[in-house]
């Protein structure tokens, strides 16, 4: 049995449509918070459970039987650590033979504030005395295209990432990654370092939506405050606004940059195009 929490996430539900490719349906455990918002997956033959990370005693319920666990971090940035000791100490109590787990990239060493929230989750698991691997993960090329419809708008993309080059993959990409592992023997105590094969700045970006829309579309570069302000101007709550001006510091200085396409290698294929993924996004 594999179990995926969040299961009814973004990328949860793409793992288990990755999943299906080659598991039978019985055999798979979406774990979710409301099995009420489950049914597409009950409808698909899913066993669906419910998995809540700050109940301690559910998610016990929940892994009962797991072979492999998947671990999609919790979204709660502010509770991550507690509920994913609630996770690993369930997980524990159950003795599933592998649990992987959806870090960040480059966790150990990256600049980014929510880094420490993953160190401290692969210390405890490090600690737990599980068979576990990490999946770090990478950018979502979708968080820069969910700002595609006001930066038509306005003919610009804004940022303060400046010439950082960012190697993010698609949702879909690390969900088959993930799957693959979880499908695949020998996978305790690997780490693996997920990114996209194709690097790119913002500006590039930028001249790739233009080059789409045929509109004259560019990328403003500004200096971190001010692009803080016309984030907070647009309607963004300041701490959201400080995360996405973090965020392009951090793109600035490489931190979301990767060269070594292991994911591409999980998959077997390269790793969504640049060009693929805003095509897809333009046709919304």
């Amino acid at each position: 049995m594999i179990a995926v929490t969040g299961a009814t996430g973004q990328l949860g539900k793409l793992v288990i449509d990755a999943l299906l490719k080659t598991v039978p349906a019985a055999e798979i455990v979406a774990v979710v918070r409301s099995p009420a918002r489950a049914d597409v997956l009950k409808a698909n033959g899913v066993t669906v459970r419910q998995g809540d990370y700050d109940n301690a005693q559910c998610l016990e319920r929940a892994f009962a039987g797991v072979d492999k666990l998947l671990l999609i971090s919790s979204a709660d940035t502010g509770e991550r650590v507690h509920q994913h000791r609630n996770v690993i100490d369930a997980t524990n109590k159950d003795k599933v033979g592998l649990i992987a787990y959806t870090s960040l990239l480059h966790a150990d060493s990256s600049p980014l504030g929510l880094a420490a929230a993953h160190r401290e989750t692969e210390a405890m698991l490090k600690a737990s005395g599980l068979p576990y691997v990490l999946l770090r993960n990478g950018w979502y090329t979708e968080n820069y295209l969910a700002s595609l419809s006001s930066a038509l708008q306005r003919n610009a993309f804004i940022g303060c990432a400046g010439n950082g080059r960012i190697a993010s993959a698609t949702r879909r990409d690390y969900a088959e990654a993930a799957a693959a592992v979880l499908t695949s023997a020998g996978q305790a105590g690997k780490v693996y370092e997920l990114a996209g094969d194709e690097p790119y700045t913002l500006a590039e970006l930028a001249a790739e939506v233009a080059r789409q829309t045929g509109g004259s579309i560019g990328y403003t570069n500004l200096p971190e405050g001010e692009f803080r302000t016309a984030l907070i101007r647009a309607g963004l709550a300041e701490p959201v606004a400080n995360k996405l001006v973090e965020y392009d510091v951090a793109a600035s200085k490489g931190a979301l940059h990767d060269d070594s396409h292991s994911l591409s290698r999980l998959i077997g294929r390269s790793t969504t195009s640049l060009y693929d993924a805003v095509a897809q996004a333009l046709k919304g």
